[in-house]
């Protein structure tokens, strides 16, 4: 896909796409290759978000279908889409045998980060929002380095790409678009949600030391140690165990087939769980601990510019959207979670035209059930599902064109369901 062979993929995702990308600008110093590449993006993005009704399904949970005030069900932005602006600036060279580098991913948004000014605070806190003397956030999700050569394989170690769920995301159509979003971003995001949590668990930007095998006909296997996470919003901290991924991945001419899986072992604090939640007394420094785990298989096949794509995952205890995200219940218990996301793409000439659905569920626990009535705003949430209709035009081999309509669908366990969709055109520069 011609839209995919960019330097700014290439950085971040190392060789997991089989298309090769060439560095727009490559300089050479001595025995180093250094090679600078990124994009700019920026779409109009209209949304008609959900009436906040009195009951809206998993409020507490991440409902994802976009919900407004009484007053107004619609948005209005001009914001990045699910990639940020990037400048990505890495380093190669061969000494006593080794290929080494290194990469620095630098992303900054267009959203306004309110808070970002000196002179103003986050809505959320006080602050008016989007108005005059804001700034734009900068996220930095790379600084790694490599070492390897073509006998050994390769070690990476640094902040980089996750390895469960990668595949996915880089191979989702809406990756240079917007997918599902309405524009209301911050910063360090300044992103829309793609098929996040929709389709998919957030691969996220971690720390890590990681092994890449040499290519074995068509096989690689990468494996490695991650940084711990704690569950989202966990007091106080745990940072005593950490975090483990793998990845398998095949390449056979046109088909590509990949496997993941995580697994880290996550102990919740006692104290701010519901009684009866702990196994001990709710002494301070009490915790429950459980494994969790998650696995994710699919691939894709071109047949003459037609495009199938299919990727599916299963976790316990990694919860939905990010990981370790509403991962537990009120009790402190792991909550199960799968999902997919299929997709199918028409390449024809300069344009690409696509199709794609994915559903993300939370199972609930039996106190998630016991907890939830008719009309309880809080009752957990059980799947967010969305479908996006888009058009990848490429203007000139540089310029993409980007036009995308998104409807999203989030459902509590009692049923009730609140519908959003937004509609997107924008640029997206690669260079």
């Amino acid at each position: 896909m011609n839209n995919q062979r960019t330097g700014l993929l290439a950085a971040i995702v190392l060789a997991s796409l089989a298309a090769p990308a060439a560095h727009a600008i490559d300089v050479t110093a001595g025995k180093w290759t250094l090679s600078f590449d990124g994009n700019v993006n920026a779409h109009y993005i209209y949304s008609h978000c959900a009436q906040y009704p009195a009951g809206v399904p998993g409020t507490s949970d991440l409902p994802l279908a976009c919900t407004s005030s009484s007053t107004s069900s619609n948005s209005s932005a001009v914001s990045n889409g699910l990639l940020p602006a990037a400048l990505s600036v890495a380093g190669t060279t061969e000494q006593d045998g080794f290929k080494i580098g290194f990469d620095f991913g630098l992303y900054p948004g267009i959203s306004t980060n309110d808070g970002g000014s000196p002179n103003l605070k986050d809505i959320a806190i006080g602050g008016e929002g989007h108005t005059a003397l804001g700034t734009a956030g900068l996220d930095i999700r790379q600084v790694f380095l490599t070492v390897g050569n073509d006998h050994m394989g390769t070690i990476m170690a640094g902040r980089n790409i996750g390895l469960f769920a990668s595949d996915v995301i880089l191979n989702d159509m809406t990756l240079l678009g917007v997918g599902a979003g309405n524009g209301d971003y911050s910063a360090p995001a300044n992103t829309s949600l793609g098929s996040i949590g929709l389709g998919y668990i957030y691969t996220d930007w971690l720390s890590q030391i990681d092994y890449t095998t040499p290519d074995m006909a068509g096989t690689k296997v990468t494996f490695g140690i991650f940084d711990p996470l704690n569950s989202l919003g966990q007091t106080p901290l745990n940072h005593s165990t950490p975090g483990f991924q793998a990845k398998i991945a095949y390449t056979m001419g046109s088909l590509y087939l990949s496997a993941s899986g995580l697994y880290q072992q996550q102990r919740i604090p006692c104290a701010g769980l519901s009684a009866g939640g702990c196994s001990v007394a709710s002494a301070p420094g009490s915790y429950d601990a459980f494994g969790a785990d998650a696995f994710d298989i699919g691939g894709k096949y071109d047949f003459h510019g037609l495009e199938v794509l299919g990727w599916y995952y299963r976790a316990k205890g990694v919860g939905t959207t990010g990981l370790f995200a509403f991962n537990y219940d009120g009790l402190g218990y792991a909550r199960d979670s799968d999902g997919f996301l299929a997709q199918i793409t028409y390449t024809m000439g300069k344009d690409k035209m696509g199709v794609n659905y994915g559903v993300s569920k939370l199972d609930p626990t039996a106190f998630d059930v016991s907890s939830c009535t008719a009309t309880a705003a809080s009752c957990a949430l059980e799947r967010n599902s969305k479908w996006t209709l888009g058009n990848y035009y490429n203007l000139t081999p540089n310029l993409l064109v980007v036009t995308e309509f998104t409807r999203t669908t989030s459902v509590n366990i009692f049923n009730t369901s609140i519908n959003s969709w937004n509609l997107n055109a924008g640029l997206f520069l690669k260079f």
